[in-house]
């Protein structure tokens, strides 16, 4: 499983590890009841503690993307996609509101700004 951590970006790496699963499960990348890795391996393989590992793994249980098996490990949960995209397009509204307002002080119209999002959107 390939996850990227920045230590620049001012993110706590647990963070970071805990969006970057919970955006493959999302995606559908990482199946329901797919194992995995271990807490020990995981840290290993991201050169990190593993109390960091461990803190990410515990919040996906929190919110219901993992759940664990005692002695087995951790694996993909069920879960609600619908209220898995509600989430995501919190995010994005809370992106798009902060966007919205440094646009506000820097006099961009909102035509400007659409154009922004239209030529952003289509390079991906």
């Amino acid at each position: 499983m390939e996850i990227i951590i920045s230590n620049s970006s001012g993110v706590p790496i647990y963070e970071q590890i805990k969006e970057q699963i919970k955006n493959k499960i999302i995606s559908g990348e990482l199946k329901t009841d797919e194992l995995l890795p271990s807490i020990r391996s995981l840290a290993k393989d991201l050169r990190c503690s593993v109390i960091t590992t461990k803190n990410a793994y515990e919040e996906l249980v929190n919110e219901g993307y993992v759940k664990t098996i005692p002695s087995k490990g951790f694996y993909v949960a069920e879960i609600n996609k619908d209220l898995a995209r509600e989430e995501q397009l919190n995010k994005i509204q809370t992106l798009i509101d902060s966007a919205i307002e440094i646009a506000k002080l820097n006099n961009l119209s909102k035509k400007e700004l659409k154009e922004m999002i239209d030529i952003l959107y289509e390079e991906e």
